[in-house]
């Protein structure tokens, strides 16, 4: 069996200047920062014990603590684009042993550049190290292409003799480095200050994850593919382990109807109570959190044995009590919201979810949009994703 290390440090290096892509570490991507990305992936990870964000910039270090991170400042001489990654994280690790006295017993490297890059990615990496007993690890995406260099006028193969085209089955393996993750162990990196000390092990992720931030069309490649994970259920955590709700915007269609007597009503969906009755036949636990106080909540919630909370100032706060209360790991609970009052919640879980017709504001902070508006079956396609997760546990 393996045995994890107690203390597994994240450090996600960001400083200021860049000069192909100006302020590319806080440029909106998929309608959130490119940093808040992988600071939001880090913290849903397993294994990693504590994630800090070094950088000289204050708008950078004020989206690295809006998505929880910690931030390490580093010296001006460091955010310069002759500063080495080793030389910030070597920084970090200094200040964090100088003012607390803390050693981590493994590094984990992770650049803010790669916004593709999920916990699975970075767990992967890890353990692929502890497994192997290896110095150092990275993760990697299967390569087979052919590689050219010049000069132009008598161009040679670099990876293959230009006369022999083996097909890619017949190919010695080969691996891109992704640049998302890069782990060490601590002691070692400190003597070599190099991220490939000593023997090093790979983990696979799949090729469409490999990308790095440094041109303005990858900017774009890189909204294509984050919107195209928001309409699966591999944007959920590995394990749903609760489910919580919002109710307006969500179970309703945000519409509310008003008799002559001054009663309200709402539009539901009679298929998001088949949903839910699966997942609570799973023992999945559920609750609604709603700041409306109208009866109509109660009286839905209840037909659908939903235990809820409403009336709420704080939804965050009593979305914070809840999972203290039931025991939970935030990382693996799955929010569902569609306004502005939902965001703090969608930031404090590691499943994100908002409906098809949420607020552009909120849609950022999600890492899955649904195909159905709320009210209109979105809850139920919510239910079936995590059931198909759960179920073949």
């Amino acid at each position: 069996m393996t045995e994890y290390p107690q203390h597994v440090l994240g450090v996600i290096p960001a400083r200021g200047g860049s000069k192909g892509i100006p302020r590319k570490n806080v440029r909106t991507v998929a309608g959130e920062p490119l940093l808040g990305h992988v600071v939001r992936e880090a913290l849903r990870s397993r294994l990693l014990t504590r994630v800090v964000v070094s950088t000289d910039d204050r708008e950078i270090a004020d989206v690295a603590e809006r998505y929880g991170a910690e931030v390490v400042w580093r010296p001006d001489e460091l955010g310069a684009d002759t500063a080495t990654s080793e030389s910030a994280l070597l920084h970090a690790l200094e200040a964090l042993r100088e003012a607390e006295g803390y050693e981590p017993d493994l590094l984990v490297f992770l650049q803010c550049t790669s916004p593709l890059t999920l916990a699975e990615d970075i767990d992967g990496t890890i353990e692929v190290l502890l497994e192997t007993g290896a110095d150092t690890s990275l993760a990697v995406s299967d390569f087979h292409y052919f590689l050219w260099r010049g000069p132009h006028d008598d161009a040679t193969g670099v990876n293959h003799d230009k006369f022999v085209r083996p097909r890619r089955q017949d190919r010695e393996p080969q691996y891109l480095e992704a640049g998302a993750v890069v782990v060490a162990r601590t002691p070692g990196f400190l003597v070599h200050q190099h991220r490939f000390y000593g023997r090093s092990a790979i983990y696979e992720i799949p090729l469409e994850r490999c990308l790095e931030i440094d041109e303005p069309s990858d900017l774009l490649l890189a909204e294509a593919r984050l919107a195209a994970r928001g309409r699966t259920g591999d944007a959920l955590p590995d394990r749903p382990a609760a489910l919580v709700l919002d109710f307006d915007g969500v179970l309703t269609d945000n519409r509310v109807v008003v008799s002559d007597d001054g009663h309200e009503g709402v539009m539901c969906h009679r298929g998001d109570g088949l949903g839910l009755e699966r997942l609570r036949s799973l023992g999945l636990p559920m609750t609604v959190l709603s700041t409306e106080a109208n009866p109509v909540v109660a009286r839905r919630c209840e037909k659908l044995a939903l235990p809820y909370r409403q009336g709420l100032a704080d939804k965050a706060e009593a979305l914070a009590a809840w999972i203290v209360e039931h025991g939970l790991d935030a990382r693996e609970v799955v929010y569902v919201g569609n306004d502005i009052n939902d965001l703090s919640c969608l930031q404090m879980v590691g499943g994100p979810v908002v409906v098809a017709d949420a607020m552009d504001e909120v849609k950022g902070a999600a890492r899955l949009v649904l195909e159905a508006p709320g009210g209109h079956g979105a809850v139920r396609e919510l239910c079936d994703l995590i059931y198909a997760k759960l179920a073949d546990r």
